[in-house]
C-alpha cells in the first residue's frame, strides 16, 4: 500500500509534468513536421523516470482524497508509466509509417497512402491502395500494435486495477453513460444515416450506401467537387480574417508559431503544438488546398487559440491536463465554421451554401456514428483478455453503425489512447450546445463579432480548469448531451 505524497512532492512532480509534456511535445513537433526522420522518446522517459514510475502513479493515486488536481496527475503519471513500456513501439510505429509502399510500381510513404486514396479519382486505383495499406499494416504495423496491447493490459494490472476500461473509470471517465449515449445516439439516427447518408455516396460517387466500399469512403469525404471553392492560397488568409472578426491577431500572436514550410516527411494534415502554454503554441500547416484541408487547419487554429489564450497562472494540471473535451470543443468550434452557411457566404461567397453545409453534417453524422461504435468497441476491447478475438466484433460494430464494411485489419490500430474517443464524442456535444448559445445571444454570424470573441477569450483563458460540462452549466445551464449533435444535424440536412 502506497503511502499519500507530501505537498512539497506533490510541486516537485507537476514541475517535472510540465517539462516531461513540453520534451514529448517537442519531439512530435520535429518529428511529425518533417524536420527530424527519427522519433526519439525513450531518452525523454529516461529523463523523467521518477515522474513516470509504478511507485509514483501508486502513491499520486494513494493521495487523492477528491480534489480534481491531483487525480490529473494520478491519471498522467500512470498513462507516463504505461507509455515508458510502449515507447519502443511507439518510436517504430511513427518511423514504419515513413516506410515506402509500392503500389502500380510507384513508391509511396505508409502515412501518405490514405491521402493518395482521398485524391484519387479512379476507384480501381483506389482500391489497390486501400489494399497495399491493409497488406502493409497487417505485416509491418500489427505486430507493433500487438505488442503495445498486451503491454499495457499487463501493466494496467500493477496499477491496481483490473483492466484498463475500469482503470480510466476509477480516474473518473463516464464512460458506461457516455456509452449508453452513444447507443441512444446510433438508434435515433439511424434512419436519418441510411437516408442522408445514400444520398450524400450517391452525389458524390455515385454509388449508395448498399453499393459502396471503403476506399470509395476517403474520396467522398475529400470532397473533390468543392475544392475551387476552398483554395490553399487562401486558407491561411481566411483563417486570419476570421479570427481578427473575432478580435484576435493570429499573426501578432507572439506567443504562436507558424510553421508553413513545406518538407518531404512533413505530416499533410496541419496539427497543433503547446510545447509551452500558453507561451509557445505552434500551430502546424502543409496547405493542400480542398474543404478537408481546411477543416482540418480550423480545428487545429481552435486548439490553438485555446492554447494560447489560457492563463499562465493556472496550474500544470489546469493547463496542460484535465479534460480535453474541453480543446476538442474548441477546435471543432473553429472546424464548424466551415460548414456554416452564413460564414460561407461571407468569408468566401460560396455557391450553393446550404448545400455544402448539409453535406457538412452528413460528414458530421458519419463520424458521429463511427466513433459511437468505437467507444463501445474500445470500452469491450480493453476488459478482453485475448485481444485477437476483437477482430470480428470491430467489423460488427463499425459495419452495423455505418453501412461500409472496415478493414479487419484496422482493430488494433484504429484504438484510441486513453479512451480519446470519449473526448471527441463529449466535444461534439460540447461544441453544438455551446454553437447553439452563440447563434441564439449573438446571431446567426457570432464568428464575425467581438463581443463573442470576447466571451470565448474570456472561456479560453480558463485553460482546462473546468471540464465541459462545467462549461456549459456556466453558459447555457446544460451539461453534455449528445442529442444535440442529433438537432443540429438535422437542422443543417432538412434546410438544403
Amino acid at each position: 500500500m502506497a503511502n499519500p505524497l507530501a505537498q512539497r512532492e506533490l510541486d516537485a512532480l507537476r514541475e517535472d509534468a510540465d517539462r516531461f509534456i513540453a520534451e514529448l511535445d517537442e519531439e512530435a513537433y520535429l518529428h511529425f513536421s518533417g524536420q527530424k526522420e527519427s522519433y526519439d522518446l525513450g531518452d525523454i522517459y529516461e529523463r523523467h523516470e521518477a515522474l513516470t514510475s509504478l511507485d509514483t502513479a501508486l502513491a499520486l493515486g494513494a493521495t487523492v482524497n477528491g480534489g480534481r488536481n491531483v487525480r490529473e496527475l494520478w491519471k498522467f503519471a500512470s498513462e507516463g508509466y504505461l507509455g515508458n513500456f510502449v515507447s519502443e513501439e511507439e518510436e517504430r510505429t511513427a518511423e514504419a509509417e515513413t516506410m515506402l509502399v509500392t503500389v502500380d510500381g510507384e513508391q509511396i510513404a505508409y502515412r501518405d497512402l490514405r491521402p493518395r486514396t482521398m485524391n484519387e479519382d479512379d476507384r480501381a486505383a483506389r482500391e489497390r491502395l486501400e489494399r497495399a495499406r491493409n497488406e502493409a499494416t497487417e505485416e509491418h504495423m500489427n505486430g507493433l500494435y500487438l505488442r503495445k496491447h498486451e503491454v499495457v493490459h499487463r501493466e494496467t494490472e500493477r496499477l491496481g486495477a483490473s483492466n484498463y476500461t475500469e482503470l480510466y473509470r476509477r480516474f473518473g471517465f463516464e464512460l458506461d453513460d457516455l456509452a449508453e449515449q452513444c447507443r441512444a445516439f446510433l438508434v435515433s439516427t439511424e434512419q436519418l444515416w441510411e437516408r442522408a447518408g445514400d444520398r450524400f455516396f450517391r452525389s458524390r460517387v455515385g454509388l449508395g450506401l448498399g453499393e459502396i466500399e471503403r476506399w470509395d469512403v476517403a474520396r467522398v469525404f475529400r470532397g473533390v467537387v468543392w475544392d475551387k471553392g476552398f483554395p490553399a492560397d487562401r486558407m491561411v488568409p481566411a483563417l486570419e480574417a476570421t479570427l481578427g472578426d473575432l478580435g484576435v491577431d493570429l499573426r501578432g500572436q507572439r506567443n504562436v508559431e507558424l510553421d508553413l514550410e513545406d518538407r518531404p516527411n512533413k505530416t499533410p494534415r496541419a496539427f497543433c503544438v503547446g510545447i509551452q502554454i500558453p507561451e509557445r503554441v505552434i500551430l502546424v500547416i502543409k496547405p493542400q488546398g480542398g474543404p478537408d484541408d481546411w477543416r482540418s487547419l480550423f480545428h487545429e487554429a481552435g486548439h490553438t487559440e485555446h492554447f494560447a489564450h489560457t492563463s499562465p497562472a493556472l496550474t500544470v494540471e489546469e493547463r496542460r491536463l484535465g479534460d480535453n473535451a474541453v480543446t476538442e470543443g474548441w477546435a471543432m468550434l473553429m472546424e464548424h465554421v466551415t460548414i456554416d452557411p452564413s460564414w460561407l457566404t461571407r468569408m468566401l461567397d460560396f455557391p450553393r451554401p446550404a448545400e455544402y453545409a448539409a453535406e457538412g453534417a452528413t460528414s458530421l453524422l458519419w463520424i458521429v456514428r463511427r466513433y459511437c461504435a468505437k467507444l463501445i468497441y474500445e470500452i469491450e476491447f480493453h476488459q478482453t483478455a485475448d485481444v485477437t478475438s476483437m477482430r470480428n466484433r470491430y467489423v460488427e460494430l463499425l459495419h452495423d453503425a455505418l453501412k461500409v464494411a472496415p478493414s479487419d485489419t484496422d482493430y488494433l490500430a484504429d484504438i484510441d489512447d486513453g479512451f480519446y474517443a470519449s473526448q471527441y464524442l463529449r466535444a461534439w456535444a460540447f461544441e453544438a450546445q455551446l454553437r447553439a448559445y452563440l447563434r441564439e445571444t449573438f446571431g446567426t454570424t457570432w464568428f464575425a463579432r467581438r463581443d463573442a470573441g470576447s466571451l470565448l477569450r474570456e472561456l479560453w483563458s480558463e485553460g482546462q480548469k473546468p471540464n465541459a460540462d462545467e462549461i456549459l452549466e456556466e453558459v447555457t445551464g446544460g451539461r453534455i448531451e449528445l442529442d444535440a449533435v442529433a438537432e443540429r444535424i438535422k437542422e443543417a440536412v432538412a434546410a438544403a
